[in-house]
């Protein structure tokens, strides 16, 4: 099988599941003062700084979570201010909070940052991405911060897809809130943290743990697998390598998508005009090649990608993208499996189009 689908979720990495192996075994609830929770303790603090140092941020900085969602909604609903968010985030950003304005993007997928600094409100808090999640295109992050800042206004910056793919330096960044999802970079599923320089409310309540930001016990072996995986950094280079290959492979026969900006090197979204992203995926699927159309976190359903639609793109062809993401298991031979597999499913749409 090739497994073409990192962005959705990447492979736990071995160092990650060796680190939460080791505390499976054992008890405690970090909230415990006897020996067992002082260990127990002892593992999430030092999970905290290994994540705190993948963006460059103060340990008492990160707040741990059940994940990125969770995350987003701590940050967008957290500090009581209005919300502005960009037309291409993930939709934890978009329905976080009810009628948030909506900056538009370009063509190329980048906010516009002059409706960004005519929208946004005094005051109010922006979400802008760093990488989008189905394009992989790379957001004006620090250019954002400065309009943001400028008008009192505080920048949270969803970097689920960017962390452990490209360097991240929050503080560079201008990042007054930032998402982070284990699962997206090595770690375990159902473990994320929000680094909040800025004050944030709890959203759960009824304890106080993560210094009162996020009341339940602590996850503690997610929360450990994602230390060991923050402390693992993806080989840029390679899959940037990997990435490119693909699209000279198939120029001329495919239609790509934000290829004119600057991306992750994990990501391509490609169109197939005329065959839907649903029977691409399955046809994919069958002859043992995993990706997805768009962002897969609808329970599994394929619909229009929001995405897309901001950048421009027409219904039609929008409906035909899917996306290829690679990560630190991937090889050439993915990139061959692939393409071969997408030409056979081009040939036979060919075919039945002729038939008809």
């Amino acid at each position: 099988m090739t497994y073409l689908d990192h962005n959705a979720t990447t492979p736990l990495r071995p160092e990650a599941a060796s680190a939460m192996a080791a505390v499976l075994g054992r008890v405690g609830n970090p909230s415990s003062v006897h020996a067992a929770g002082r260990a127990a303790r002892a593992d999430v603090e030092r999970a905290r700084e290994r994540v705190a140092a993948l963006v460059n941020a103060a340990p008492e900085e990160v707040v741990f979570t059940s994940g990125g969602t969770e995350a987003n909604n701590l940050a967008l609903r957290g500090t009581g201010r209005p919300v502005v968010v960009s037309a291409i985030e993930h939709d934890s950003v978009l329905h976080a909070v009810e009628a948030p304005l909506v900056v538009p993007v370009t063509s190329a997928g980048i906010v516009d940052l002059a409706a960004l600094g005519e929208m946004m409100p005094q005051g109010a808090l922006v979400s802008v991405m760093l990488a989008n999640n189905e394009t992989g295109v790379l957001q004006p992050v620090a250019e954002a911060a400065a309009l943001v800042h400028a008008k009192g206004g505080l920048l949270h910056v969803d970097a689920v897809q960017a962390a452990g793919k490209i360097p991240v330096d929050m503080r560079a960044l201008g990042a007054d809130l930032m998402t982070l999802s284990a699962h997206k970079l090595g770690g375990p599923q159902g473990a994320g943290a929000l680094v909040a320089r800025a004050e944030v409310a709890a959203q759960l309540r009824g304890g106080g743990q993560e210094r009162g930001r996020r009341a339940g016990t602590e996850n503690v072996p997610g929360i450990v697998g994602f230390g060991a995986a923050a402390r693992l950094h993806e080989e840029y280079a390679r899959l940037a390598e990997l990435r490119d290959a693909l699209e000279a492979e198939l120029a001329g026969e495919a239609v790509f998508f934000g290829r004119e900006a600057a991306r992750l090197p994990t990501t391509t979204c490609l169109a197939l005009p005329g065959v839907p992203a649903e029977t691409q995926v399955i046809a994919l699927d069958l002859a043992g090649v995993m990706v997805s159309a768009g962002a897969a976190c609808s329970s599994g359903k394929v619909r229009p990608s929001h995405v897309l639609t901001a950048m421009g793109v027409g219904a039609e062809l929008a409906a035909s993208a899917i996306r290829v993401s690679f990560g630190w298991t991937s090889s050439a031979a993915d990139v061959e499996a692939f393409v071969a597999a997408w030409r056979q499913m081009r040939d036979r749409a060919a075919r039945r189009r002729s038939a008809a």
